[in-house]
């Protein structure tokens, strides 16, 4: 008996050789490392505030406390609403259990339809249509062949997969050529890159990938979620602004941008790959469906989208007017054609001041430091949206000199 409490005594953490204070040693120490951690992450300038914003997105916003696509149209927001009233806030499972309705398969024909494939799978994010097509499609018999400064989530995918793994020089096509001629003696050949790079603004070199994976029998896979539905002539992305349509084998991009701003991403591309993805691909086997109003939202996007290429002509134009007012007035724009827009300072500390200076003249803009992006490439990253106007695009450009002149970033 008196063992017995000898033991729950010790349970309860009196002794300091008990569990207990074991634990609360350990968690100190974790908290101590921790609190270190963050401070030399202040210290460095880099610190990332979370804005919180009050309203719903758009090109004028409110936050709490004193670059939209499609997500704002009245248009999408009453499809939104029309789809949770009629089938319901969410399916409480998988696909193939009881996750899938109609208007799914309709979602899926209609992204098959606009990017011109056979077929579409839909997922809950486009990081989960990374993570699962990669994996499933390829074996130890194959490679694959990613650019290194593709997004995470591709970077992910590949880390899943068994394929024997092949990483070239940013958009470098003698290295990649290279690439592919050491890997001609696996089964398959995968080129995995994004069609547009989010950090930089600069699109992928698709006619020359395209040209390389035809001389070495490989296929094309390209990532779109900064292309889908503004680049391009009809905003179908890079593929169709290069004129590759036919050549890229592979589509993976996202609901969550321009296409409604809410959620979910897909695969699209030949129907016996979409039909193994359905029986093999994890994050779709083992992940709720899509919820209704998000369906809505995306298919109502496509819906206009293809009923007119004025949303992406107008992105074009936007594009090209606020690129060459920020030249003219000094700044360094990185990319080409692209509304993302990184202006480059350098400089984590540069970047997060005037950022938040921005803010304080009504801009909402971020800065962007190690480890998003490199040390010593700081950058504030513009994002233009369809819904901006010229005179928005002109205010943000004399903000930008103002802020830049009072920091030293400009002369």
């Amino acid at each position: 008996m008196w063992q017995r409490e000898l033991v729950r005594a010790a349970v309860r953490g009196g002794g300091a050789g008990s569990p207990r204070a074991a634990s609360v040693a350990a968690a100190s120490q974790l908290r101590r490392v921790l609190e270190s951690q963050l401070e030399d992450i202040r210290g460095s300038g880099t610190w990332k505030n979370e804005r919180v914003i009050a309203s719903r997105q758009g090109p004028h916003l409110r936050l709490a406390a004193g670059g939209d696509g499609l997500s704002s149209h009245p248009e999408v927001i009453r499809a939104s609403v029309e789809a949770l009233e009629k089938f319901g806030a969410g399916l409480s499972s998988v696909r193939f259990i009881c996750g899938t309705q109609s208007i799914h398969k309709d979602l899926e024909e209609k992204i098959a339809r606009f990017h011109q494939r056979e077929d579409a799978i839909l997922y809950a994010s486009c990081f989960d249509a990374n993570a699962g097509i990669f994996e499933a499609l390829l074996t130890p018999e194959d490679a694959v062949l990613s650019d290194e400064l593709n997004h995470a989530s591709i970077i992910d995918g590949i880390r899943l997969c068994k394929a024997n793994k092949y990483r070239y020089k940013h958009m470098d096509m003698e290295d990649l050529e290279a690439k592919l001629q050491d890997a001609q003696k696996h089964r398959l050949r995968l080129v995995a890159t994004d069609g547009a790079f989010s950090m930089d603004g600069d699109i992928a070199p698709l006619r020359e990938i395209c040209q390389l994976a035809q001389k070495y029998d490989a296929l094309v896979f390209i990532d779109e979620c900064h292309a889908t539905g503004f680049l391009g002539p009809n905003g179908r992305g890079t593929d169709e602004l290069l004129g590759v349509m036919d050549k890229v084998t592979i589509i993976n991009s996202t609901l969550g941008k321009a296409l409604g701003g809410a959620a979910g991403g897909y695969t699209t591309g030949p129907k016996p790959l979409i039909d193994l993805l359905r029986q093999r691909s994890r994050p779709y086997l083992f992940s709720n469906s899509l919820p209704p109003a998000v369906v809505g939202c995306a298919s109502k996007a496509l819906h206009l989208l293809m009923e007119s290429n004025a949303i992406a002509q107008s992105m074009a134009a936007k594009t090209q007017r606020f690129r060459s007012k920020m030249t003219a007035a000094g700044f360094t724009i990185s990319g080409k054609d692209h509304p993302i827009c990184p202006v480059m300072l350098g400089d984590a500390r540069l970047a997060a001041v005037m950022a938040e200076d921005m803010l304080n003249r009504g801009i909402y803009v971020i800065g962007f430091s190690y480890p998003v992006v490199p040390k010593g490439k700081a950058r504030i990253r513009v994002q233009i949206s369809a819904v901006h106007s010229d005179e928005d695009i002109d205010r943000c450009v004399e903000a930008f000199t103002e802020v830049g002149r009072k920091h030293g970033a400009l002369p």
